[in-house]
């Protein structure tokens, strides 16, 4: 393959220190610089892994960041997955987000990949990824197929 992951999602925000310390607070992202955009607005760089970004524009008088819609009727980005670095980082990161109202408790076993939704403080949706260690091989499954690991027995 020619490709290895994503290198950076283009997101605007109408507030770009909320939305950094919420990246920061859950995923321990970086702010790596930024530049102004004269008085139109801001662009910040927002390191969420070793070869990964977000590129955040807060741009005076742009409202799209409000405009949240059912899914797949968003534009072009609908959400933002994200891979955590191994299962444990996983769980730190699905804590965090409880912890803040960000997540559920659901956790999807999509068969290879367990995932976890969330919803940033802009109302974007998010997904986070992690190999599945409990796969069976050759196993896929739809959308909304709990992962055994997080249900709570009675």
């Amino acid at each position: 393959m020619l490709l290895n992951g994503v290198n950076h999602v283009a997101i605007l925000t109408g507030d770009t220190e909320r939305f950094v310390e919420f990246y920061r607070e859950v995923f321990e992202a970086e702010v790596d610089g930024g530049q102004t955009m004269g008085e139109e607005g801001k662009l910040t760089f927002v390191r969420i892994g070793d070869q990964a970004e977000i590129n955040l524009f807060e741009v005076q008088g742009n409202t799209e960041a409000e405009r949240q819609t059912p899914m797949f009727g968003r534009g072009r980005i609908d959400h933002l997955g994200l891979q955590a670095a191994t299962l444990e980082a996983f769980e730190e990161i699905r804590r965090r987000l409880l912890a803040r109202g960000a997540a559920d408790e659901f956790v999807t076993d999509f068969g290879p990949v367990l995932s976890v939704f969330f919803r940033d403080p802009d109302g974007l949706e998010g997904e986070v990824c992690v190999a599945n260690p409990d796969a069976v091989p050759g196993v896929t499954n739809p959308p909304g197929t709990p992962a055994a690991r997080y249900v709570r027995q009675p």
